[in-house]
């Protein structure tokens, strides 16, 4: 394993750990989607999280999108996996940065020990997997 795909790797872990945390989260605590373009309702968050994701994570689509591609690369798919997680990773963090829950909790006024901790995890996770997703491995497909 490569320097820079053990690194996506670990990243790419982590942020799929700190995804599903933040889904749990909001599922437990009913925190619903709320961006500046579209909001949900806590009675919905459950459904929800299948097409748009909560407050806290992503839709369950993309996890699964995650999920597959990191499964890829711990299989040795140096091709396309790299460029799905750099991908989701730059779609993940304008997504977090979207959410008013999250930018609440990146305030000093509106930490939360778990969903601060969810959160932040979270958002530099997915900075790094765009960052080391979209490094150029050397392997042509």
């Amino acid at each position: 394993m490569t320097g820079r795909r053990g690194a996506l790797l670990a990243a790419s872990a982590v942020q799929l750990a700190a995804s599903l945390a933040g889904t749990a989260l909001s599922l437990r605590r009913r925190h619903a989607f709320d961006t500046p373009v579209l909001s949900g309702r806590a009675a919905t968050v459950g459904r929800d999280a299948w097409w748009a994701g909560t407050a806290l994570g992503p839709p369950a689509w993309t996890l699964a999108v995650h999920g597959w591609a990191l499964a890829r690369l711990a299989a040795g798919d140096d091709g396309r996996a790299p460029r799905v997680l750099a991908a989701t990773g730059a779609a993940l963090v304008p997504g977090y940065l979207a959410e008013r829950l999250v930018r609440r909790r990146l305030t000093p006024a509106g930490a939360e020990p778990v969903e601060t901790a969810v959160v932040a995890a979270g958002l530099v996770t997915a900075a790094a997997m765009a960052a080391l997703g979209a490094q150029p491995s050397g392997v042509r497909p």
